[in-house]
């Protein structure tokens, strides 16, 4: 891994592939089993992009401060303590990447099982998964040219359904202005636990994060990357959602995961949404692509801090990370063939909201241990942002350990068995310093 090869295009293009896929085109439809209203599910895309940017602020003045790749192993590792980020990047190794990867995969074989594929759906997911991983193991700024093209692909796909419902589709819209008995929905638990829905379409706004060694200049162009990529995500997730709520039929949308093709068929007709729904799956590859380039990063990164992990870091003749991918793939494919979709989301994000809520905190931490610290990045109106973040967080938890705590258990489990890992680590092998 070469370092200053990726540039801020490609670093925002990972960024935008990492946070557009599974959620924004599966997750509208468990959100209005819980809360059947427009106006309602359109403020937790907003309260979701907002708190996605809380996060994407405090990211930036963590890694401006100690810029190299791993996101949060590394930043948790430096804040707090090796423990600390040792679960942490194996929460990421886990949860962050491979579940994400395996739910995308399970959303596209979803898609193309819908457009008629014979196939069975495991094999239709694994297809995906392994081409990314093959693509990964070539030169740095291959997947660069690959993950910019495919994101392209995808923002245009999404504009075009946001254009085509406000000018295409016939007949009568459903109103998206709020009516009686909103703001009982907005306090309701139905209102958290789907803003955990939202929160998993808006993860990955951490993603330039993950290789900040192998970008140019990562001091400038990580905070662009996570502020740039988060906005237009979030404003591309207002559009499409709108659309979706506007011209769908609602009891086509509720509480199936092919969203998307339903809110397509509607707009553009049965035959051009048959069309859309194959573009929109074809765009799930560009998010498979960007977790697997982020999570091998996490991996290696583990494996040049950990003598017994040193095999994680082993690359091939163009310096990806090979055994880092590789072992990311096998995990991804066992999720793919025993999980759910529904399941694995939930003990995804329970995972994911504590690894970034522990992160988002280190800039509060990291204020008070290291005042005097070079801040090349500072979060504007501190500390605001990073309180916002973790208060919402903390929300988010709760009326999850009262609805899911099948997923929290497991979520839990997942915890102590890096735990063991990491004595076995610590006690077996040596914490080399950081280069």
């Amino acid at each position: 891994m070469k370092p200053g090869q990726v540039g801020v295009f490609s670093a925002m293009a990972l960024v935008v592939a990492n946070m557009v896929g599974t959620g924004v085109f599966t997750s509208l439809g468990y959100q209005l089993e819980a809360i059947p209203s427009a106006f309602p599910i359109l403020l937790l895309w907003a309260v979701g992009g907002v708190l996605s940017l809380c996060g994407a602020l405090c990211y930036a003045e963590l890694v401006t401060m100690m810029p190299r790749s791993g996101g949060e192993y590394h930043l948790l590792r430096e804040a707090y303590h090796p423990l600390v980020g040792f679960l942490g990047g194996w929460v990421s190794m886990v949860a962050g990447f491979a579940a994400p990867i395996a739910l995308a995969a399970m959303a596209f074989a979803g898609y193309m099982e819908a457009l008629g594929l014979q196939a069975d759906p495991r094999w239709i997911a694994a297809l995906p998964v392994i081409g990314a991983a093959v693509a990964l193991l070539g030169r740095t700024e291959w997947v660069g040219h690959l993950l910019g093209g495919l994101t392209i692909l995808k923002v245009a796909l999404i504009t075009i359904c946001i254009v085509g419902a406000i000018g295409w589709a016939s007949g009568p819209a459903t109103s998206l202005r709020p009516v009686a008995g909103d703001l009982e929905r907005i306090t309701s638990a139905g209102f958290a636990t789907s803003l955990v829905y939202v929160m998993y379409a808006y993860t990955g706004w951490n993603g330039a994060a993950y290789v900040a060694s192998e970008l140019k200049h990562p001091q400038r162009t990580v905070p662009w990357a996570l502020l740039g990529g988060t906005l237009l995500v979030m404003l591309l997730y207002l559009g499409l959602n709108a659309a979706f709520l506007a011209r769908a039929p609602w009891g086509e949308l509720k509480a199936q995961p092919q969203v998307a093709m339903a809110a397509a068929q509607a707009i553009f007709g049965q035959s051009g949404g048959r069309w859309m729904s194959g573009l929109i799956a074809f765009g799930l590859l560009s998010m498979i692509t960007g977790l697997t380039w982020a999570g091998s990063r996490v991996i290696q990164r583990m494996g040049q801090d950990w003598s017994r992990l040193r095999w994680l870091a082993q690359g091939n003749r163009w310096q990806a990370p090979s055994h880092a991918v590789l072992l990311q793939l096998g995990i991804a494919l066992v999720l793919i063939i025993t999980g759910t979709f529904d399941q694995v989301l939930n003990y995804v994000e329970a995972l994911l909201l504590l690894s970034s809520l522990l992160a988002v905190f280190a800039v509060v931490w990291l204020r008070w241990r290291r005042p005097t610290a070079a801040r090349p990045f500072r979060v504007p109106l501190y500390p605001l942002p990073p309180l916002l973040f973790s208060a919402a967080t903390c929300y988010m938890l709760f009326h999850l350990l009262h609805q899911r705590p099948a997923e929290l258990l497991w979520g839990a489990a997942t915890l102590i068995l890096g735990l063991a890992l990491y004595l076995a680590v610590a006690y077996r092998g040596s914490a080399k310093p950081a280069p």
